[in-house]
């Protein structure tokens, strides 16, 4: 199965302004983790940036996964992009 990045680029005060959407968005990394398709995730410093690593058979999964997330719903989530990843070591 290929890995895909999924890069959120966030609003200015982003860690302040996700405070509200914090536990959603959470509860929803962790359904994809348990079934090991979020493989990992977390905010770039400055967290201006996050970064998510699926494992999963095609990039809607990885739609899907935008599409449920409260920031992005919120509004939280000024631009993003997902690339395939072609992983050489680990994995």
């Amino acid at each position: 199965m290929p890995f895909y990045a999924l890069t959120y680029i966030t609003v200015d005060d982003f860690a302040n302004k996700r405070t509200p959407f914090r536990e959603q968005h959470l509860k929803l990394a962790r359904e994809f983790f348990d079934n090991k398709i979020l493989i990992m995730g977390g905010s770039m410093q400055p967290a201006i940036e996050a970064l998510l690593i699926f494992n999963c058979d095609t990039e809607d999964t990885v739609k899907l996964f935008m599409q449920q997330d409260p920031y992005v719903q919120e509004g939280l989530v000024k631009a993003w992009y997902i690339r395939e990843w072609n992983v050489v070591i680990g994995g």
